[in-house]
């Protein structure tokens, strides 16, 4: 008995000896941030000019190899055949060509992807510091981001959402 009673006493001494603090966690919506950021509707705007300019080069790519074929099945009864291969030879090359400009300008890691990057990065740091200032000055333990894909966040309260002082630290009003 006497030696449970100096157990008790030990943790209980210990208990209230380490301080326990509780972490203070929120979240952000960081597309909200972004679409609310005048710097990324100009992003955007560059970014649906490059991809329409280079979409409309992909289609007269594709509108000569289509008129390429065209031509060869209207002439395909007066060439011979040597004729008709080099010509068909020459549609598969275009047709190459045409693929390959896709891959290098709409692949993975394409010229569009890459534009993406370089015009977004600088937008993303100024966004990301802003986060960091506001979660130091908020002492944050955790900031989650609403907005990413696997969040496992199923419920948020709008008391916890700080987006809207990012978004102040950023220097961008409310009616924007």
């Amino acid at each position: 008995m006497k030696k449970s009673l100096k157990i008790v006493f030990l943790l209980l001494f210990l208990a209230t000896s380490f301080q326990v603090r509780a972490q203070k966690i929120g979240y952000i919506d960081s597309e909200y941030i972004l679409n609310k950021h005048p710097d990324y509707k100009v992003i955007q705007d560059e970014l649906l000019k490059l991809s329409q300019q280079w979409k409309k080069q992909a289609q007269d790519l594709d509108a000569e190899i289509n008129d390429l074929f065209v031509q060869l099945k209207a002439e395909e009864v007066l060439l011979t055949e040597e004729m008709h291969k080099a010509r068909l030879g020459e549609i598969q090359e275009k047709q190459k060509a045409s693929q390959n400009f896709n891959s290098r300008i709409f692949g993975i890691d394409g010229e569009y992807y890459q534009k993406q990057a370089e015009l977004l990065q600088p937008l993303q740091s100024k966004i990301y510091d802003a986060i960091e200032v506001v979660t130091r000055r908020n002492n944050i333990g955790m900031l989650f981001d609403k907005a990413s894909v696997p969040t496992g966040l199923i419920y948020t309260n709008p008391i916890h959402d700080y987006s809207e002082f990012v978004l102040a630290e950023l220097g961008i009003e409310e009616n924007n």
